[in-house]
This record gives structure tokens, C-alpha cells and sequence, in this order.
């Protein structure tokens, strides 16, 4: 063979196996990321020719497919969309998946290993495949209470209700929201149409703002700092520290003030107990500077904050307590502010630890997984995530908190059921002096045996568009209406 011949030759063989090497690639390495890209449209046409499982909660249904007439077989269908929306997420042709529709799809069409008995039985049987079902552990009475505290007063916002002990999410809400049932259209106008409309929405509602945005926590991270404090063994509910209206921050010429401006009280000092009932800056600041960073950075993490990789099984943004340089960021970072950002679940998850004794629960929305049949192939167990903070320091953070709550007016108080909470005020923007901030309530129920913990977020001071709104005036009415609806209680 001569040389020109021989020179090709190898040119072929090279090129067949880069080839084969790419098919490799393409087939096996990379088949699962083509599968489940969201751009992938052919996926989703096969899978319309099956029907799709359905999503539910305590026998209501959230989502399901019925036949139609169509080339697509079958239509998704949200009876109750924009309360759920948030969590069943949408199904579409053009536009993919979000919420369960994606985290749990592997179910819902079928494919899901667990599975397997009834497609090889479909298989066999020469019966149509459909999918799965996923059962959720919400509590739609819970589920609509927070839905409608946001919405009657068209807050922008979050709420989230965990069981303590277990770790099960019994609602999560997130407002403005949207309605699913345009988006699984099988006309691609009106999906185009409805698509268009909810992208440029303001403020935004495709977003699950429970999990999927972070806010500074504002007074609400002052139970980590107290955490710390109690766990360190150096500070009880009567230690005294500064009831200073303001301080200077160390190192710097920044003053740093309480609500207001307010003394913590009438004397120069405060107790413990007494500044976190006023919720005093000033007071904890000094407690974090005493502290020092790497205790409330342990601390912070020991409740989650900072975890990566977190799904519930959507995927839930980080929470963060930022870099924290030198002291004066300390104390600014100790009253929730500077760089610290919780999601509304995370904020949940630390009063719901508290409450559960110190032992952290792993929080979860997929109670089980039926087949096509209704019958149970999987069930989600609780999965403890690791102690937070002592018995004895969770019994006495318990304690302060009722104290808190016995001290804060607005409405909403529940009859017989002692409620332990904290609230907080959380500054934000790129002017947030002249900015309504934020607003939380975080609490759990009854405080002598928990049964439900909840998070409240309302954006930028909700229908108080002004400085003065405060989290005890616009969040706790929301948060006792929840515990009230999940204890099956009405409200004063």
C-alpha cells in the first residue's frame, strides 16, 4: 500500500472511531441529561400518549390526565391551580415542567424503577402504560388557610407548615401565584399566550418563593444567636446585657440602633429574656460580639443553614449567612441583616427544631408513591438530619419564645393553644431605609407538644406599604391562622 493510500486509510479509521466514541457518549454517558432536559419536546409528545399518574393529598386531587380526542391523548388538568400551582408545578408541551410534575416526572410517566412489576405486567398484557401516582404529605385544609391569609390581601409572600417530628411539609404557599391549567393546553397559543403573561408578571409568579428565593431573616436569626448563647454554656435567660438605644459597631463609626430607636427597657441593662421578647439589636450585637463569629457560624449550620443540595424533592435554593469579615459585619450579620438570606422552608425547618426537642428532621413533600392501581410501592420514613441544639437548650429557647408571644398583640390569638414564635423586621434594597421591609413570623404549636411549625414571609411590608410594618402586625395573623387550621381550631 502506498503512502497516500495508507494516509487515508488511517484518516477513516480515525474518524470511525471518533465516531463511535461520540455515539458512545451521546448514548449512554450523556442519555439521561438529553432525556431530562427540559428543552426536550420529543420526550414529552411520547409520554402524551400515555396517561399520566396523578398528584393528590389526603384523597384530593391536585393533577391528573383524562383522555381527549387530540393527537396528544391526554390533558393535565389542575382542579384547584393556583393554590397548589407553587408545589404541583405545570406540565407542557412547549414549556416543559416545574414543582413535582418535574421532580417526581420519572413517576408520573411510568418509567420509575419501582415501577417495574406493572410495566412488565402492561407489557405482557398488551395493556396501555400510564404512570405512577405521587401522594403528598400537604393538608389541604392547611394548604388553602395559608393560601387565602396571602392572597386576601394580595400579599406577596411565602408560607410554610412542617410537623415538627417528622419532618412533613403540611403546606407551602407562595403568592402571587399562577394557575397551570393554560400552560397544559394542547393549543400552543394559548400556552404562548399564557406563558407570555405569567413571565412578565410584576412581581413574579412563577417563582415558588418557599424554596426558591431567600430573604434576610431579619430578628427571626436572633434565635440562632440565642442558640449559641445557651448552648455555650456561658449565658442563661437572665444574663445582662447592653439595653443601649444604639451602638457604635467595633472598628467602625456606624451606628446600629434598636426599632425605632427605643431603649431595651428602662434600665441600662436587659436581660436575655428581656431582649429577645423587644427583639433589641443593640443587645445582640454585643451578645454576637461576645460570641464570636465561628460560634454563630457553627450554630448556623448546625440548623441547615448553608446546606447544599437540599430537595424536598424540588430543589431548594441555599440559605446563607454570608462572609463576615470582621466584627462589625458580625453584628450586623447577628440581627439577620448584611448577607444573610433564608428561604422561607429554612426558616420553618429552625423553628420546627426548636420544637422537636433539638433533633433536626429532613423536610419532605412526597408522603408515598402508589402504582396504577392505588396500591403503596414506597413510602417516605422520616430522616433525622442530626441535633441542632440540646433538649435543655431547645426546652429553654421554648420557654422564651412563649414569652414572646404572650407579649405580642395583633389578631389571630387561638384559644387554649399556648404558641411559641418570634418575629422579625428585615430591611432590604438598594435604599433600605426608604423601603417597607420584609416581614416574618416563625412559630410552632401547642408549645408543650408541638404539632406544627410555620414560617411567614410577606415582601416589603405587605398592604402596610410604609416603615412601620412590623412582622407582629402583618405575619403573625397569618401564621396563627395556619396553626389554627392545622390543630383544627378556630381563631379568636
Amino acid at each position: 500500500m502506498n503512502t497516500p493510500v495508507r494516509r487515508v486509510a488511517v484518516a477513516v479509521m480515525a474518524m470511525i472511531v471518533l465516531l463511535m466514541v461520540n455515539l458512545t457518549y451521546v448514548q449512554v454517558v450523556k442519555a439521561d441529561d438529553y432525556r431530562n432536559n427540559p428543552g426536550n419536546q420529543r420526550v414529552l409528545l411520547a409520554e402524551y400518549s400515555r396517561q399520566r399518574g396523578q398528584i393528590s393529598a389526603e384523597g384530593q386531587v391536585l393533577a391528573s390526565s383524562t383522555p381527549t380526542d387530540d393527537r396528544l391523548q391526554f390533558q393535565r388538568q389542575y382542579p384547584d391551580g393556583p393554590v397548589y400551582a407553587p408545589i404541583t408545578g405545570y406540565y407542557s408541551v412547549i414549556y416543559s415542567s416545574s414543582g413535582i410534575e418535574r421532580a417526581s416526572d420519572s413517576v408520573l410517566n411510568g418509567s420509575d424503577d419501582r415501577l417495574f412489576g406493572r410495566r412488565l405486567s402492561d407489557l405482557i398484557t398488551g395493556r396501555d402504560p400510564s404512570g405512577g401516582n405521587v401522594v403528598l404529605t400537604i393538608e389541604p385544609n392547611v394548604q388553602q388557610v395559608a393560601y387565602d391569609q396571602l392572597t386576601k390581601k394580595n400579599y406577596s409572600g411565602a408560607v410554610v407548615a412542617i410537623r415538627p417530628t417528622t419532618g412533613e411539609i403540611l403546606a407551602m404557599a407562595s403568592t402571587p401565584s399562577f394557575d397551570p391549567n393554560p400552560l397544559a393546553g394542547h393549543s400552543s397559543d394559548e400556552q404562548k399566550a399564557a406563558w407570555q403573561k405569567f413571565t412578565t408578571a410584576d412581581p413574579p409568579v412563577l417563582t415558588n418563593r418557599a424554596v426558591q428565593e431567600t430573604y434576610p431573616p431579619g430578628s427571626t436569626f436572633k434565635l440562632i444567636d440565642l442558640a449559641a448563647a445557651l448552648s455555650s454554656g456561658r449565658y442563661t435567660p437572665d444574663t445582662q446585657l447592653t439595653a443601649a438605644p444604639n451602638i457604635r459597631l467595633t472598628g467602625t463609626n456606624t451606628t446600629l440602633e434598636n426599632y425605632n430607636g427605643n431603649a431595651c427597657g428602662t434600665s441600662a441593662t436587659a436581660s436575655l429574656r428581656e431582649a429577645l421578647q423587644r427583639s433589641c439589636n443593640t443587645a445582640f450585637a454585643q451578645l454576637a460580639g461576645d460570641l464570636g463569629e465561628q460560634a454563630i457560624r457553627n450554630q448556623a449550620t448546625a440548623f441547615g443553614i448553608g446546606a447544599q443540595g437540599q430537595t424536598i424533592p424540588m430543589t431548594v435554593a441555599p440559605s446563607t449567612i454570608g462572609d463576615i469579615p470582621d466584627v462589625a459585619a458580625l453584628q450586623q450579620s447577628s440581627i439577620g441583616q448584611r448577607d444573610v438570606a433564608l428561604t422561607p422552608l429554612q426558616n420553618a425547618s429552625i423553628v420546627a427544631t426548636i420544637a422537636n426537642g433539638g433533633q433536626m428532621m429532613a423536610p419532605y413533600l412526597v408522603k408515598e408513591i402508589q402504582s396504577q392501581t392505588l396500591d403503596t410501592v414506597d413510602t417516605t420514613q422520616p430522616d433525622r438530619l442530626g441535633q441542632a441544639v440540646s433538649s435543655s437548650v431547645a426546652k429553654t429557647m421554648t420557654d422564651l419564645m412563649v414569652n414572646n408571644e404572650n407579649s405580642y398583640g395583633g389578631a389571630g390569638k387561638i384559644t387554649g393553644i399556648q404558641i411559641a414564635a418570634k418575629t422579625g423586621t428585615a430591611e432590604h434594597g438598594s435604599d433600605p431605609k426608604n423601603t417597607p421591609p420584609h416581614v416574618w413570623y416563625v412559630a410552632f404549636a401547642p408549645a408543650e407538644n408541638p404539632q406544627v411549625a410555620v414560617a411567614v414571609l410577606v415582601e416589603s411590608g405587605g398592604d402596610r406599604n410604609n416603615l412601620a410594618a412590623t412582622g407582629g402586625v402583618v405575619a403573625a395573623p397569618i401564621g396563627r391562622a395556619v396553626i389554627a387550621a392545622a390543630l383544627g381550631k378556630a381563631p379568636r
